[in-house]
Parts: structure tokens; C-alpha cells; sequence
């Protein structure tokens, strides 16, 4: 990967370049494509606690100056219905998932830590709470990333090897990660399809982009997604491009998911005809985002990653 020392902050403007990069997925995959449940209920921002309402989620008005419990209904749905329809879609499918999991959400709902533990999926740290970090200063926040951490560690029989910040990421998000030492990858990145290295105080940091397109936060109200077609038909396009492309170009695929957002009906049977859509092609590697890191990690360490011929 080249960088483009002119660019104000240190910004990569160049990446892989007009040719890309020579890469090979396992079992020479055309696209890797990487399902993330978002788990956040009950870690919102709430009147009650806050002060102030978290965004409504599928009504059209802005936050309310009272507790908005119509808001905390929508949040409710996903950690008592939701997040189950996508379970057994998915465990339907036996299909692996990354869950971008806020730690208290897990902490008010256990079972859901019991199911991914039980699964194998790997949990990418979505923060204590769900949370602008960037809101936080730098004693904070590296407060709130070790209290996430443990937390994590026993309610999902694992501590998390990646991050996801609420957007945006603070100006310290990715070198208290460097500083604690235990990630291998975060996703505070939409610049690529591809993972990438990035030095961060001394060190090589990987980043594994993820995607704001492909996401069922689109649903929201004022949105680009329509309805569940509208999901169905973007997501179909990007596959079908990303497939093409990946048969000399492999690339990787990241489709963001919320549990009180895609575990609605009509919007998880979407989804599902999708996957299945998917999975009718060869040359998927359908896969957790922790394996992306560990397989970049260890074909691909910093400064090998070379432009196609």
C-alpha cells in the first residue's frame, strides 16, 4: 500500500492503487463476505440515565425533551424478538457472524452471550455503551475500553480481539487500542474493500473497513433504504459486482445488521432470501471478522501486500 505523504493528517489517498492488490482469499475465494450483527439495546443514550433520548429509530421527529418511551420500545424489540428472528436465520443458514456488541447491552441480556459463545462467533467491541467516544476525553474513554473488555470477557467467554466505534472514532480511540495491546484489528474505517495497515505510535495496526451502504441503519427514517426490496436489490448489486471483480481482484463484503432493525419481519425475510442468494455461488467465503485479521495477519503482514501485475 502506498501513502501520500501530502495529505493533511496523514491520510492514505492512494491505497492499492489503479491495480490493486495480489491477494488470495482461502480456498481461492472471489469475495469474503462478513456478516456483523450490531448488538446495542439497552446501552443506548436514555432519558432516564442520560438526560436526553437517543435518536428516534423509526419515527420521523426529532429527540424529545421528555423520556421517549415509544423510542425505548424500538430498542426493547430488538433484545426481546429481533435479535432471535436473526438467530434463526442465521444459525438456520450455519452461518458465522461477527457481533459489534456494546458490553452492557450484553450485560442485560445474558442469553444473548450465552448464543455466542455457543456458536463460536466472535463479539468486535462496540464500547461499554453505545456511546460518541469521541464526546469522551482520553482518561475516559480508556476507562470505558477496559470496563468493555472485562465485561465482555464474562458474558461471552471471551475478551474481544476487535473494535467498532459509535461513529466517529476520537482522536485516541486507535492509540489507546495500540496502548492496551490485546487487538489485532478495528473497523473504524469505510475507506476500502479490502483490510489495510495503518502505524499508529510505532506500530503496525490493522484496520478491516466496514460499511455504512450495506447497512440496515439505511432503514432509519430520512434514509436511503425504501423498504425491504430496496435492501435486497443494493445488496444483491454490490454482491454480484464484488463477485465479478473478486474472480481477478478478490475483495471483501460487510454487511451490517441490527437486531431491532433487520429482526423486523419483512426486513429479516430480506435478508434471508439474500443470503440464500449468496450462498448459491461459488467462491464465498463466508466468514467472522476476527478470521479476516488473523488470515491478513498471517499472509499478509505489514509491507507484503503488493500491486497486481
Amino acid at each position: 500500500m502506498s501513502t501520500n505523504p501530502s495529505a493533511p493528517g496523514g491520510r492514505d489517498l492512494v491505497g492499492y492503487g489503479r491495480d490493486g492488490a495480489a491477494i488470495e482469499w482461502p480456498g481461492r475465494a472471489r469475495v469474503a463476505v462478513c456478516l456483523v450483527v450490531n448488538y446495542e439495546e439497552g446501552s443506548e443514550l436514555s432519558y432516564a440515565v442520560d438526560g436526553r433520548n437517543e435518536i428516534p429509530q423509526e419515527f420521523d421527529y426529532p429527540p424529545l425533551p421528555v423520556r421517549d418511551l415509544g423510542n425505548e420500545t424500538i430498542f426493547e424489540y430488538g433484545s426481546r424478538a429481533g435479535i432471535w428472528r436473526l438467530q434463526r436465520i442465521l444459525d438456520g443458514l450455519d452461518l458465522p457472524i461477527t457481533v459489534q456488541g456494546c458490553a452492557q447491552a450484553l450485560e442485560l441480556n445474558p442469553e444473548v452471550g450465552a448464543w455466542i459463545k455457543e456458536r463460536g462467533h466472535d463479539v468486535c467491541c462496540h464500547g461499554y455503551r453505545w456511546e460518541n467516544v469521541s464526546t469522551l476525553d482520553r482518561d475516559t474513554e480508556r476507562e470505558r475500553l477496559h470496563m468493555a473488555i472485562e465485561s465482555i470477557e464474562a458474558t461471552c467467554g471471551e475478551r474481544p480481539r476487535g473494535w467498532y466505534s459509535r461513529q466517529p472514532a476520537s482522536v485516541n480511540t486507535r492509540e489507546l487500542l495500540v496502548e492496551e495491546g490485546g487487538f489485532l484489528y478495528d473497523s473504524d474505517s469505510f475507506a476500502d474493500d479490502l483490510p489495510y495497515f495503518v502505524r499508529v505510535q510505532g506500530k503496525d495496526h490493522l484496520v478491516i473497513p466496514y460499511s455504512f451502504t450495506l447497512n440496515d441503519g439505511l432503514f432509519l427514517p430520512g434514509q436511503s433504504y425504501s423498504g425491504p426490496d430496496s435492501f435486497l436489490d443494493y445488496g444483491k448489486r454490490a454482491f454480484d459486482l464484488l463477485w465479478e471483480e473478486g474472480d481477478t481482484r478478490p475483495r471483501m463484503m460487510s454487511i451490517g445488521l441490527h437486531a431491532r432493525l433487520m429482526g423486523q419481519p419483512a426486513r429479516a425475510h430480506a435478508l434471508r432470501e439474500l443470503l440464500q442468494y449468496m450462498l448459491g455461488h461459488d467462491d464465498v467465503w463466508f466468514t467472522r471478522r476476527l478470521d479476516i485479521a488473523h488470515w491478513w495477519w498471517n499472509q499478509y503482514p505489514p509491507g507484503t501486500v503488493q500491486p497486481r501485475p
